[in-house]
């Protein structure tokens, strides 16, 4: 009788991968990315363990949509006061904060609980081609839009 593998925190080896995001679609950089944070690409991946690796996103600015969603799409946050409704376009946001377009895609597909707020924090996004995590060696991480995501 084989017994089922049970991931261990000590079994755990978070590698770091760096994405440049100039001309990716956002949907597709964004589900590539979560693949990466959840862990999903390793042999010891276990839903309720978080084995995920760390991702360097940079260059959010220029990355790309399709159709008309710079201008339709409309990202919405509360003040928490009566009114206080608050809302951007995409547009403005990529020249306001682009590296919050790259969080909140990636942050839809992660899970809805602890453990994804624990790894929306190892995704590291930039507005340009500069970041300070030069120390950790990041492998590049080849995102190719219709590739498999």
């Amino acid at each position: 009788m084989e017994k089922t593998y049970v991931t261990k925190e000590k079994d755990i080896q978070r590698a770091w991968y760096i994405v440049d995001a100039s001309g990716q679609t956002l949907g597709r950089l964004a589900s590539r990315v979560a693949r990466y944070l959840h862990g999903k690409h390793k042999p010891i991946f276990s839903p309720a363990v978080d084995v995920g690796d760390y991702v360097i996103v940079i260059n959010a600015e220029q990355v790309h949509v399709t159709g008309r969603k710079l201008d339709q799409k409309i990202y919405y946050h509360h003040s928490g006061y009566p009114g206080g409704l608050k809302q951007i376009t995409l547009r403005n946001l990529l020249q306001k904060n682009p590296e919050r377009v790259i969080e909140h895609a990636v942050r839809g597909m992660l899970p809805k609980n602890r453990l994804g707020r624990r790894m929306l924090k190892r995704l590291k996004a930039y507005e340009g081609p500069n970041h300070p995590h030069e120390a950790q060696q990041p492998e590049p991480l080849e995102t190719i839009d219709g590739g498999d995501s």
